[in-house]
Order: C-alpha cells, then structure tokens, then sequence
C-alpha cells in the first residue's frame, strides 16, 4: 500500500466512531433548543426547585424518551441526579424525570407530548406523594431562572 492511501484507510476506520461521536455531541444540543423555548415561554415561576424546574425536567426526559428511549432517561437520571439521593432537589428532579420519561413513551405525537407535560405540570404540587404528579419543593427553596 502506497503511503499516500493510509491516512484515507485510517479515515475509514475511524469514520463510524466520528459519526458516534458527533451524533452524541449533537444531541445535547437537540434536547436544549426544544425544550429551553417551550421552559422559557412558561414563565412558571421557580426556575430552581419550583414548577418551572419541574416543567424543564419533565419536558427534558419526555423529549429523550420520544426520541430514543426512556432508558435512556433513567441512564442521565442516575448519572446526573444519582437517583435522586443526596438532596431534596435531586430527588424532585429524578422523581419529574420518571414522569416526563413515561409520558414521552407513551405520547402519539410530539405535540401531544409537549402538551402532556405541560398538563402533569399545571396538576402538580408542592412534596406529591403520588408516584404519578410532577413535585417541587416548597417556595422558600425556589431561585431564580437558569438562563
């Protein structure tokens, strides 16, 4: 093999790998621009801690259970929010990305998705018991936005 032909062999080996690689870095980005518009136009008010964390939780994991699978949910959830051990925060937003995950599974259409959460939201409450119905902490621990 002529020496000028091994840096397009090395490409070829590598270019599934890129392609991965890419895919993965991208898809970040995908979740964010179809969630923060939707999170922002809300305007629920607890960004950290409150409702609008809630929302921006559920749509999240709605969105990533649509479009690859709620198992994939439960990876970030673990890694991210380490099952929802260590903080009250952590356990409300692994508790709303279990929700927003069965929801996104189970939704017909993308828009029905988007409107599925938002409904579990606006039934939600402050400590749910219920396994079912979005949660968020009280007011005293909300802050402001994530911009």
């Amino acid at each position: 093999m002529s020496p000028s032909l091994r840096p397009r062999t090395a490409l070829r080996r590598w270019r599934g790998p890129l392609l991965v690689g890419a895919l993965m870095a991208i898809y970040p980005l995908f979740v964010a621009v179809a969630v923060y518009p939707r999170y922002l136009a809300a305007d629920l008010p607890g960004g950290r801690n409150g409702p609008a964390d809630a929302y921006r939780h559920s749509l999240a994991s709605a969105v990533v259970a649509y479009t690859l699978s709620p198992r994939c949910v439960g990876w970030v959830t673990r890694v991210m929010e380490r099952d929802g051990e260590g903080s009250p925060s952590r356990a409300m937003d692994a508790h709303n990305n279990r929700i927003g995950a069965r929801i996104g599974a189970s939704a017909g259409s993308w828009n029905s998705m988007q409107q599925a959460v938002l409904a579990a939201v606006n039934a939600g409450a402050i400590d749910a018991g219920s396994p079912d119905q979005i949660t968020w902490l009280a007011p005293g621990a909300w802050q402001k936005r994530l911009y």
